[in-house]
């Protein structure tokens, strides 16, 4: 398991490659996977994002969640660079380039679009993956759930506000049954079968029996992380060849707010002196982003082939690898949070 975690960033390249290769060799199979979908979610990716997720529920200690609400400034600061920061400051980034510096390389239309996909990743904060992002800073498990069941709640309510503000509309019609569906399939059932399954293995007063069955399921976790990378680049890999210059267009701003959002609550972080293990998922749950969610509406409210579909796509290309190149950041700069282990925040 050891070398999968030491180069998990070149098995995810592989995998990118892979993806699209196969999407092109065969899409056919991939499309006839694509259509197994409930209100847009595909059941599939969902499975193997359950897969993925689930055995970092399974360490999930509700006995310390309820100690949280002492220590409140790592979710005011995931609060804040999630809805006061991040929504404007993409959809800032996106008009500067595609309407200022990119405006003689697309058509006003198409700008437009991209511009609303951008708009539509920046509104959702990251639900799933943030849970691996986690585990593999050590990032504290019971904290990282209360962070993230806090932004699902408030995305509940301020998703459909926000993104019709930014994309100028007042009418914007936005899938709740994809958004509920979502949080159900990646963060509900695998939390009750994570919470279920302690209690089982805590049953007879042995604390070494949950360590062990995670030890166990660790390798599983990383091959639904594989295996969704492969099948997300699979879906649209006709497009990711077909428009090469398009994507790398998109990129650039996409990237530019990643690491820039990332620096904000990286260094927010560090003067609110949280410690390392809270610092680490509520940096990157602002940083990344709820791409299921971003691609299904952007396919509801303007196409599967639209612009702002193929926006949401790049942000899925451009999240994984960026996301790692953050993990290993925030890995080798565990030494800046040191002192705060020994402070109560």
């Amino acid at each position: 398991m050891g070398i999968f975690e030491r180069y998990l960033t070149l098995w995810v390249g592989l995998c990118i490659l892979a993806g699209v290769l196969l999407g092109n060799l065969f899409p056919v199979a991939f499309q006839f996977i694509s259509r197994l979908e409930y209100a847009h979610v595909n059941l599939v990716v969902a499975l193997l994002i359950w897969i993925m997720i689930y055995p970092m529920m399974v360490q999930i200690d509700f006995s310390a969640i309820k100690d949280i609400g002492k220590k409140p400034k790592g979710l005011i600061l995931t609060l804040v660079v999630n809805w006061l920061i991040k929504p404007f400051t993409m959809a800032a980034l996106g008009w500067l380039f595609f309407k200022v510096i990119f405006a003689d390389w697309v058509d006003p239309q198409s700008a437009t679009e991209y511009i609303a996909g951008m708009i539509l990743l920046g509104v959702a904060p990251c639900t799933a993956m943030v849970f691996v992002w986690s585990q593999l800073t050590k990032g504290d498990p019971n904290y990282t759930l209360v962070q993230v069941s806090v932004n699902d709640i408030i995305m509940i309510f301020a998703f459909a506000p926000i993104a019709a503000f930014l994309l100028g509309i007042s009418d914007i019609a936005v899938p709740w049954e994809t958004l509920l569906l979502s949080v159900i399939l990646y963060v509900l059932l695998p939390l009750v079968a994570g919470t279920f399954t302690r209690n089982r293995l805590e049953a007879n007063g042995d604390d070494h029996r949950v360590e062990t069955f995670v030890q166990l399921l660790k390798p599983w976790s990383v091959v639904g992380l594989l295996a969704t990378v492969v099948l997300l680049f699979g879906f649209q890999a006709e497009k990711i060849i077909s428009h090469p210059l398009i994507i790398l267009l998109i990129a650039i701003p996409l990237l530019i707010q990643t690491y820039g959002i990332f620096a904000i609550a990286y260094i927010a972080a560090k003067v609110m002196k949280l410690p390392h293990k809270i610092a680490a998922p509520a940096c990157l749950i602002g940083t990344s982003n709820f791409f299921e969610l971003a691609v299904a509406v952007a396919i509801s409210l303007f196409g599967l082939n639209s612009g702002a579909a193929l926006a949401t796509v790049v942000g899925v290309l451009v999240e994984v690898p960026v996301m790692l190149s953050l993990v290993a950041i925030i890995n080798r700069t565990h030494h800046l949070f040191e002192d705060n282990y020994k402070k109560q925040f």
